[in-house]
């Protein structure tokens, strides 16, 4: 019989029924590394990336600053998106993150965030170009609350920076539920850096 890990791995046990072909999944870290917390997806897709380890049908993308009509060509062939994004709303407390599915999109099109301003068209367009896309109820976007994206640093603002352990450890536990997978054990869950022990 094929093990949940086995399963997670895609290894197939003789005489064991085949796995279900995993889901084709996409992890994007979005944001431009060079304009201070716009990198937030980038860290958190990173960090994300080292905890959660090979993943049968999980492809991930940790930088990714393309958007509009461009990303059609990054999310080609998936039949699920994960986006990690930053978010800048009115009165939003930085470090704060939110969960919302692609059809919600089209409400938060106010927002002011670089990233999903073509995002929704974008991908409709597509899907009626005969693309393979993910539905809008596959696309599931986690976006952190910023303090401003404006100034040209490589560095994230204190409040978000102190924000990502805590930012990683939660969605950790909301992706992994999505992907349909095991959790970590604590004892094989890499540290967020090198110097944290």
């Amino acid at each position: 019989m094929t093990s949940g890990a086995d399963a997670e791995r895609g290894v197939h046990v003789a005489g064991a029924a085949p796995a279900a072909p995993a889901v084709k999944t996409l992890l994007l870290g979005m944001g431009n590394p060079i304009l201070g917390d716009d990198a937030v997806g980038i860290r958190v897709a990173q960090l994300l990336n080292r905890r959660l380890g090979p993943v049968r049908g999980l492809e991930v993308r940790e930088e990714c600053c393309t958007g509009g009509l461009e990303l059609l060509e990054v999310v080609e062939g998936f039949d699920r998106l994960i986006v990690l994004d930053s978010i800048k709303t009115e009165g939003g407390r930085p470090g704060h993150w939110y969960r919302f599915d692609g059809e919600a999109l089209r409400e938060t099109m106010h927002l002011n965030n670089v990233h999903d301003a073509n995002f929704a068209t974008a991908m409709e367009l597509g899907r009626q170009m005969g693309g393979h896309l993910p539905a809008a109820a596959d696309i599931h976007i986690f976006a952190v609350e910023i303090s401003e994206n404006l100034t040209f640093s490589d560095s994230l603002s204190p409040p978000v920076e102190a924000a990502v352990p805590e930012i990683v450890d939660e969605m950790y536990e909301e992706i992994v539920a999505l992907l349909g997978v095991r959790p970590a054990t604590e004892a094989t869950v890499p540290p967020l850096c090198d110097t944290c022990r």
